[in-house]
């Protein structure tokens, strides 16, 4: 599984020795030719960002899930930056070098180039990391990447540089750049024809505590998914047309139906939870994701907060699946606003075998540090799989009692609960 300092060491160190190839060896360690790496490898890792937005099964497959792989795209687009206001500052040449751009445009417009991917990188980026900004506001603005990419590798062609298109450097960034090209292509033009994704009909709408729980039934063939992972949920209705990740609340029914489990959150879940109604149709795009039971481990801790019970609701109704008598739920929720509520649940629970135990009391809770050692102490902490779903202040808190209680960090699997 690819992690995000591997896919930035890896663009920052290959960027490095293929420009040495371009540069006098005299002048490798100059702030020139620093500059120089830096902006080879802040384009490499724009090129290899798009490729991962493409949302390819077999790229997810590399780094672990889709929560994981936009957490590398997030970091390669800051180190990008980074390394693009290192290029910027410090002039990527030196008297004596051989220079010459690979396609000649006026002097004007190579200026202006050059400031505009700047600054134009600089503002999606940032406007990616601002969370306070509604998601249907960033992801209009963030379809600007795709065209601001074309004017970056208008500056790489327009710019005198030792770096010719056909040399070491030039071919790596040829790689990455026509790559991330197709991908952007694809994701923005193609995506929604032929991705994984089939139309569905609610068919139910059950109404919680600022919550929903949805049925909808295929209109055509359903969408194959293992119990655990999500999909991307597009309303066609309007005002509820955004495309957003939940996880698929149910196990593989014949009829093909999918539950999904909402809680408002945001503008949007909001809107969605007060609005969407029985006979609507939506586009689902799936699967996704890699969050599945580890069955061969002694003993298994599920661990859901708030909404983050969806996966485990899955797996309890995952018809195919067995060794539940080995299962102790965890159910993290605020008093008042439980969805589903703690007797719905437990019903499930008892059907299949598994010991449900409610938490009210917050994530520093006396109930599970008591349950949890508990079950450490009566099988010990390596035979102990903790799988986890909910907010990141709750998997600090996890974290912290597993090393507690003897527990390895390597027997702790989870995703991103947010991944933007």
């Amino acid at each position: 599984m690819i992690k995000s300092w591997q896919a930035v060491t890896f663009s920052i160190v290959l960027s490095a020795v293929l420009v040495a190839f371009d540069v006098p060896s005299g002048d490798w360690w100059s702030t020139s030719a620093f500059s120089l790496a830096a902006g080879v490898a802040a384009l490499s890792m724009m090129g290899i960002a798009a490729v991962l937005s493409a949302r390819l099964a077999w790229v997810e497959s590399l780094f672990g899930g889709l929560d994981r792989l936009y957490l590398v795209h997030k970091w390669l687009a800051v180190w990008a930056l980074g390394l693009a206001s290192f290029h910027l500052v410090f002039h990527a040449g030196m008297q004596g070098w051989n220079t010459a751009p690979i396609i000649a445009m006026p002097r004007d417009v190579t200026r202006f180039l050059r400031q505009f991917s700047f600054v134009g990188v600089m503002f999606i980026v940032l406007l990616a990391l601002n969370r306070n900004i509604p998601y249907r506001v960033w992801r209009q603005w963030h379809k600007l990447s795709g065209p601001l990419f074309i004017v970056v590798i208008l500056h790489w062609l327009s710019i005198k540089s030792p770096v010719a298109w056909t040399s070491p450097a030039g071919l790596w960034m040829a790689l990455t750049t026509g790559a991330g090209v197709v991908a952007a292509l694809y994701k923005l033009v193609l995506y929604r024809f032929v991705s994984g994704q089939a139309e569905y009909r609610v068919v139910a709408v059950s109404p919680g505590k600022a919550a929903i729980h949805l049925e909808l039934e295929p209109v055509g063939k359903p969408i194959a998914f293992t119990p655990g992972q999500f999909g991307f949920l597009r309303m066609k209705h309007d005002g509820l047309r955004e495309p957003h990740p939940f996880t698929i609340a149910s196990g593989q029914h014949p009829d093909g139906r999918v539950d999904f489990v909402i809680r408002a959150l945001g503008d949007f879940t909001s809107q969605l939870v007060a609005n969407v109604r029985v006979g609507m149709l939506a586009d689902i795009y799936a699967p996704h994701g890699r969050f599945t039971r580890n069955t061969q481990a002694p003993r298994e801790v599920w661990i859901g907060g708030g909404v983050g019970i969806s996966p485990f609701i899955a797996w309890l109704k995952d018809s195919e699946a067995g060794g539940f008598e080995h299962v102790t739920l965890f159910y993290f929720y605020t008093p008042g606003r439980e969805f589903p509520e703690v007797p719905v649940l437990q019903a499930m629970a008892d059907r299949r075998g598994v010991t449900l135990v409610p938490v009210p009391d917050g994530p520093i809770s006396p109930t599970f540090q008591q349950r949890f050692g508990a079950i450490v102490r009566e099988i010990g902490g390596p035979s102990v799989d903790v799988s986890f779903c909910g907010p990141s202040g709750l998997l600090h808190v996890i974290r912290a009692q597993m090393h507690a209680d003897g527990v390895p960090e390597t027997n702790l699997r989870y995703e991103y609960f947010n991944f933007r």
